[in-house]
């Protein structure tokens, strides 16, 4: 039996090369695979493997004071959801390259249980605003009923749609949610810091935990994840449509044409029909093998964010 386990910590990591050495050891020794993104000011990591070895990670990781106490999120899937095991050290451990003072940890808005931000958007206030906390394309495939979605491709875009969008927010009870909540930290921190809203919230554990106890709540269809399930379902709503023919579908897959590699929703008719490329440009050129071809039909998105 296997597992999916989704984490983040913010925490001082004052070695980060250290602890990436630590860690390919215990992945490697537990068969793991996935992606764990170190920085100074802590760890993002979603892992895959079986059921004992995840369970043997976390007591390692708890008799490291620094990561200690760190809500592990679990869901479907296994190591082969991964293409290999990834263990980098960045700057940040999500992307978002925001003015530190502005995105500051010890300002983040109100965080509420699933059970709470479900109590607030049932009640209906008037000045309640639902902002998608994530790119676009992932709220293609699944959101929350009437939420805002920032018309961004990736989360360092985040800061300059609020600043060109504060008006929305204006004395508004303003409620964040990401995929399991690290984006949330530094985005509500930062619309805090603007002084327009009334009030700043953000869903604990985000879409993941909100859906585990809610699953046909207000979020509708999938959980976008960052690994090569892309899609998780949450319910029977299917909120995108195929690129192509426009028919409602929601399974992302990538350009066969390597040069292309788009990202986009095809349906298994328009997929066979172009050859697993998004377009008949794409399929010609592939077809007189004038490009070279991905290696895998499906890929893990190349975006810094949790699952």
């Amino acid at each position: 039996m296997s597992k999916i386990i989704l984490f983040y910590k913010y925490v001082n990591l004052e070695a980060p090369q250290r602890v990436l050495k630590w860690q390919k050891k215990i992945c490697q020794d537990l068969g793991l695979k996935g992606r764990v993104i170190l920085a100074h000011e802590g760890i993002n990591a979603t892992l895959g493997g079986s059921i004992t070895n995840l369970e043997r990670y976390k007591e390692i990781m708890n008799t490291v004071p620094e990561f200690e106490g760190i809500d592990y999120k679990e869901s479907a899937g296994g190591a082969d959801s991964f293409p290999r095991m990834r263990i980098i050290v960045k700057d940040e451990i999500v992307n978002l390259q925001a003015d530190p003072v502005a995105a500051d940890l010890k300002n983040t808005g109100i965080h509420l249980t699933p059970a709470q931000a479900h109590e607030l958007i049932a009640s209906k206030p008037e000045n309640l605003v639902i902002l998608d906390g994530r790119n676009h394309f992932e709220a293609r495939i699944g959101k929350f009923t009437d939420a805002i979605v920032p018309n961004i491709a990736h989360f360092r875009q985040f800061p300059e749609y609020i600043d060109q969008n504060v008006d929305q927010f204006k004395d508004k009870q303003v409620l964040m949610y990401c995929t399991g909540g690290i984006r949330c930290e530094r985005a509500s921190a930062i619309l805090k810091s603007k002084g327009i809203a009334q009030e700043v919230y953000q869903i604990e554990g985000g879409i993941h935990r909100y859906v585990e106890q809610f699953p046909n709540g207000f979020f509708r269809g999938k959980n976008y994840v960052f690994d090569n399930r892309i899609g998780v379902k949450a319910n029977d709503d299917i909120l995108g449509q195929c690129d192509v023919c426009e028919i409602p579908y929601d399974e992302f897959t990538n350009c066969l044409n390597a040069s292309c590699n788009k990202h986009f929703i095809g349906c298994l008719n328009c997929i066979k029909k172009l050859e697993n490329t998004c377009s008949p440009k794409c399929m010609e050129l592939v077809a007189t093998s004038a490009v070279k071809k991905r290696p895998m039909r499906y890929r893990v998105a190349q975006t810094s964010c949790e699952l």
